[in-house]
């Protein structure tokens, strides 16, 4: 199973880019993020031709997640995320696909930091940890993808001494993830490539992408029933660079088919 996140940023208006991506790269399940679109404009017909069912959470203007899987619809089991009935922000999804449960995720920004925004995003990451240690003691086949907004390690960004006061940066960012990745998940990205410079995020401003001034920030964790079937695990960059593309690009990770044996 070929598993995919990204971040779009605005699935109306970069949609020939998803329908391309999913075309050349025919992932099994994709996670989505920033649809920028509220749900009734999620384009879900145009999926469908392409031959992905979908669920999704929209959001006016900004926000919004959205699973699809291929071939099916998932099979929703969650949206939202418990711990706070009054967030009214479409940040996470949850459905089954082949007996494997995704959650898609869309972590709050929190600049500017200090400030409201930042406490929310600290909030919103708690009740991450909160719920990813419940799905861990049901012991299932579980994935975490998604816009994180955080970049674990100096090793994530391109110029580590400009960003120690960014929200994607700051200490208790980097702690609550590092909190987060040691109930048992795995970062298959970096777990596959512990020392390469690999980035998921280039801004569109002073040619970042074309000086790979980037941010890991799109990630994939696993549980640890999931743990030995990571087979691979990649960033298709290029994509980056097509024409009205997201200024994020899609991460995959490749599990090993039921069945198959150990790598």
């Amino acid at each position: 199973m070929k598993l995919a996140t990204f971040n779009v940023n605005g699935v109306n208006g970069r949609l020939p880019v998803l329908l391309r991506w999913l075309e050349e790269a025919k992932p099994e399940v994709v996670c989505l993020q920033e649809l920028k679109a509220p749900q009734e404009k999620f384009p879900a017909a145009a999926l469908e031709k392409a031959g992905y069912g979908a669920i999704w959470q929209g959001q006016k203007s900004w926000n919004g997640v959205a699973l699809l899987a291929r071939g099916v619809a998932p099979q929703e089991t969650r949206r939202g995320l418990p711990g706070d009935p009054e967030d009214e922000q479409s940040r996470y999804i949850e459905g089954v696909v082949a007996g494997v449960l995704v959650g898609c995720l869309y972590l709050p920004n929190g600049n500017p930091a200090p400030g409201p925004k930042f406490d929310y995003k600290l909030r919103w990451f708690d009740r991450l940890k909160n719920y990813a240690a419940d799905l861990l003691a049901h012991d299932i086949p579980v994935v975490l993808a998604g816009d994180f907004n955080v970049m674990p390690t100096d090793l994530d960004v391109y110029k580590p001494e400009r960003w120690r006061d960014d929200a994607l940066f700051r200490p208790e960012v980097r702690d609550a993830y590092a909190e987060l990745v040691a109930q048992g998940w795995t970062d298959c990205l970096r777990a596959l490539h512990p020392d390469e410079r690999i980035y998921t995020f280039w801004d569109y401003f002073r040619n970042a992408f074309g000086r790979d001034a980037g941010l890991r920030i799109d990630h994939l964790l696993v549980g640890p029933a999931l743990q030995d079937q990571v087979r691979a695990a990649d960033v298709d960059r290029h994509v980056r660079g097509w024409e009205k593309a997201s200024d994020h690009a899609p991460v995959w990770i490749q599990l090993a088919e039921p069945g198959d044996g150990p790598e």
